[in-house]
């Protein structure tokens, strides 16, 4: 199973940009693999799905970042990324990333905190 652990979050004003950085102490051969994808809770609301990327490349995003947000991975560094531009307060959560491009297949990590305020 893919150990993944989050990074990258912080503090931002509406408007700004992060980037999110998640990487893992597995295999490159095992990583490289796998499909991957970032999540996100909101205070009170389920976690969801809303960036995943295939082991080719392949990207799929939730209508709520679609064109602020992209995803992607450097496999030669086992690492996974989120930018995030164009930040907006309701993008405020803990978020997390994953195994798999439909549904979470591995054990979840501590997340990392977003705080968009002014």
């Amino acid at each position: 199973q893919v150990q993944l652990v989050e990074s990258g979050g912080g503090l931002v004003q509406p408007g700004g940009s992060l980037r999110l950085s998640c990487t893992t102490s597995s295999s490159r051969i095992i990583f490289s693999a796998s499909a991957l994808a970032w999540y996100r809770q909101a205070p009170g609301k389920r976690r969801e799905l809303i960036a995943a990327i295939t082991y080719r490349g392949d990207t799929k995003y939730a209508d709520s970042v679609k064109g602020r947000f992209t995803i992607s991975r450097d496999n030669a560094k086992n690492t996974l990324y989120l930018q995030m531009n164009s930040l907006k307060s309701e993008d405020t959560a803990v978020y997390y990333c994953n195994t798999g491009f439909i549904s979470p297949l591995g054990s979840w990590g501590q997340g990392t905190q977003v705080t968009v305020s002014s």
